[in-house]
């Protein structure tokens, strides 16, 4: 598998849909809606600059929204068939360093109060809970992590 995380092309379009759609489809019964990330403007987001892919064929995506203080992770998935393999943490790996890379000093993201199993990852790499809101049909845990300066190659809390 290529290990490159890289920004994605139009190219990847319909296997970032693919990706997106496959990792979030397991939690539409559980939370009784679709997931946002699956409704996304995956096109639009790509052209934005926004996406960023890993493998070949893909089976990681990011999309990564710079704001003026922070760097929101609007999603993440991993491919089923890749899950297990270490991919998720050299995504979030990645998220850090792309916010130093652009000056920001945290990253911000949410998820459902549903997708219980993100509850025990993302404190595991320095995330801690900011707040839980209900906007519309959605119930979602806000996260955020404060990046320090890297160090000689120490890594973050987590």
């Amino acid at each position: 598998m290529n290990d490159e995380i890289r920004l994605a092309t139009p190219d990847d379009v319909p296997r970032v849909k693919e990706v997106t759609d496959a990792a979030y489809h397991p939690y539409v019964e559980r939370i009784g809606v679709v997931p946002v990330p699956m409704e996304a403007d995956h096109a639009a987001n790509v052209a934005a600059g926004r996406v960023f892919v890993t493998g070949e064929p893909v089976v990681g995506v990011l999309v990564l929204v710079p704001e003026p203080d922070h760097l929101f992770l609007d999603s993440i998935s991993v491919h089923p068939d890749v899950k297990g393999t270490g991919l998720g943490r050299r995504l979030l790996h990645f998220v850090d360093e792309h916010a130093r890379a652009l000056g920001l000093p945290e990253v911000r993201l949410y998820t459902n109060a549903m997708m219980w199993e993100n509850q025990k990852i993302y404190p595991r790499y320095g995330y801690e809970l900011v707040e839980r809101r209900v906007d519309g049909p959605y119930d979602r845990l806000h996260y955020r992590k404060v990046l320090g300066p890297r160090a000689g190659g120490e890594a973050d809390r987590g």
